[in-house]
């Protein structure tokens, strides 16, 4: 048996298989996650907490990506075929951002963020 963990130092990984692994989070972590063979399968729950606008766009090529807002205020900003759209959410709100989707976050209210995605292949690229 484990013992219990903070999810903002330690995500949790689904593996593919029956195994639920907690990864410790280093201050390098995002910097090496590419060469992270073990976290290309199943998916990575992750807390953030986000005070200030993303810097960058991301997109997941893999799978879908569930953002769940716990605290503050925030929207989501997605790129469609149809161009740019904006979905707003409150604290206990959640959003599936489609996979293959570019999106970014403006935060208008400090908080904490859960997300669960499937990495494999992650992009970003500046605003």
């Amino acid at each position: 048996m484990t013992t219990s963990f903070n999810p903002k130092t330690t995500y949790i990984h689904l593996t593919d298989g029956p195994e639920v692994r907690p990864i410790e989070v280093t201050p390098d972590f995002w910097e090496k996650i590419e060469g992270r063979l073990d976290l290309q399968e199943g998916r990575l729950i992750t807390t953030f907490h986000q005070s200030e606008n993303w810097t960058s766009w991301e997109m997941h090529p893999a799978g879908e990506e569930v953002v769940l807002l716990l605290s503050g205020a925030a929207d989501l900003v997605l790129e469609t075929p149809k161009g740019e759209q904006t979905v707003p959410l409150q604290a206990g709100q959640a959003f599936i951002i489609p996979q293959g989707y570019w999106h970014t976050a403006r935060i208008h209210a400090p908080g904490d963020l859960l997300v669960i995605t499937r990495g494999a292949g992650t992009q970003n690229r500046p605003l």
